[in-house]
């Protein structure tokens, strides 16, 4: 099995007014001794980011070297799964430790709901009674931000990011608003911040730039509390924007939208590192668990360009390996090892969990997801067998499951199950399911047990 198979390996310009700054970056500062015992957390998450684009993970073409140093600073995972194959639902899975047979938001798009301030119907929020990572770490004593795509909450609503445990945050609360990269306004906290520079179809304001700024201050502010800081980044996501200037990709002979993307994925690579350089200068690195990753597989594969999926099959909106499996990265100097490839299987499901284990605080029941640390630091107390599961709601309804080395899909009601063995066949070309019945029935019981009824994602 090759590397990017996995192998478990455990030892081994813009110009900003002064006065929006202000108004943006305005947040309270309350001096108090760092725990030593409990960690700051930050998860940083790329939007649409496919599993090979970057170097650490195969990618030939666009640089990231601050990306791939990170790798090589801490941990590699090449078994790591989204929540769900799109954005909203995969975001919940994340925030609520359920899967998508149980979380709140099971789509992009549900029944009912509201309408969304970009204009769509059915934005399902998360309720009131969902307890979030935000949450339980606030309950620990943490001071929580947020900055980027929400996708979870419009305003007003029980979903809002102020209502689910984050003392600061700013974005978009939308995402289809998130799509524009030089948005008119976006939320601060509950009030909505005019970009002038963006008005009028100006591209004054790129709004990356804005919450990479956010998240420094924020380090900066509260670098003598316990915090959590979730950093979830729209590049890069279409349309394909990128700030006037050299990019370093320019002068390829590619499509316009190649070289957007590239730029994307380096300007990303780049302001995750002056994020990284900054724990260091606070000396905040061996303080501080670090996780990177996307929401889901690539947008596009960009076959012979970029081969964003790289060995996978698939890419966003599709339940095989190169919808879901996506790059995952963590660094928490003095504790993970440096250069260290892991290939336990986890997903979003226990980010939860895992946050609840590291700041000592209590996880709500019935979750999804498990605190795998141990299976992380390499005090591998194996995680029992475990399947898991993602429906999809936007082509029929589909369903798949991971159950050890298998994975099942159903591409529609009532159709037949396919299965494939991803320790001998990563791309999930061959449906084995004729030749292993007893497997076949095994997943059925499990798809069964796997959900609960929603009235906003009703199954036909």
């Amino acid at each position: 099995m090759s590397a990017l198979e996995g192998r478990s390996c455990q030892n081994t310009g813009m110009n900003r007014p002064r006065a929006l700054l202000s108004a943006l970056l305005l947040l309270a500062c309350c001096p108090s001794a760092q725990a030593a015992s409990t960690p700051n957390i930050i998860f940083i998450m790329a939007d649409d980011l496919g599993y090979a684009d970057l170097g650490c993970y195969g990618q030939k073409v666009i640089r990231t070297p601050r990306l791939d140093r990170m790798a090589k600073e801490g941990m590699r995972f090449t078994q790591c799964y989204a929540g769900s194959t799109v954005c909203a639902p995969s975001r919940s899975v994340l925030m609520t430790g359920k899967h998508t047979g149980h979380t709140t938001v099971r789509g992009n798009k549900g029944v009912s709901g509201v309408k969304g301030s970009g204009g769509a119907k059915g934005r399902i929020p998360l309720r009131a009674n969902d307890v979030t990572v935000a949450e339980v770490l606030k309950s620990a004593g943490y001071v929580t931000a947020m900055t980027g795509k929400w996708g979870l909450g419009e305003p007003g609503t029980t979903g809002h990011p102020n209502a689910q445990g984050f003392d600061h945050w700013m974005g978009f609360l939308n995402q289809g608003r998130a799509h524009n990269h030089y948005p008119e306004y976006i939320w601060h906290n509950r009030k909505r911040v005019i970009l002038h520079g963006n008005s009028e179809g100006r591209e004054g304001n790129y709004s990356h730039d804005l919450f990479t700024k956010f998240a420094v201050d924020f380090v900066k502010r509260h670098q003598k509390k316990k915090f959590f800081l979730y950093l979830p980044y729209c590049v890069p996501h279409s349309k394909y924007q990128f700030p006037p200037g050299r990019h370093g990709y320019e002068d390829e002979d590619w499509k316009n939208n190649e070289k957007s993307h590239a730029a994307m994925v380096t300007r990303l690579d780049r302001d995750v590192g002056q994020l990284l350089d900054l724990l260091d200068e606070l000396k905040l690195s061996e303080k501080t668990v670090v996780f990177f990753c996307s929401d889901n597989g690539a947008a596009e594969r960009w076959e012979g360009r970029f081969d964003s999926s790289g060995p996978l099959r698939g890419h966003k909106r599709d339940l095989t390996e190169g919808g879901l499996r996506v790059p995952m990265i963590l660094r928490w100097k003095g504790t993970i090892s440096a250069e260290t490839e892991n290939g336990m299987p986890w997903w979003f499901a226990d980010f939860l969990p895992i946050c609840a284990g590291l700041a000592e605080a209590k996880a709500p029941q019935n979750l999804d997801g498990l605190n795998v640390w141990p299976g992380i630091i390499g005090k591998y107390r194996p995680a029992p067998e475990r399947p898991f599961y993602w429906e999809f709601h936007e082509r029929g309804f589909q369903q798949a499951v991971r159950w050890n080395h298998w994975k099942a899909i159903r591409n529609g009601l009532n159709k037949p199950l396919q299965l494939f063995d991803l320790a001998k066949d990563l791309a999930e070309s061959n449906n084995i399911a004729a030749e292993h019945p007893e497997i076949v029935d095994k997943i059925e019981k499990l798809i069964k047990e796997a959900r609960t009824e929603s009235k906003e994602w009703p199954v036909p």
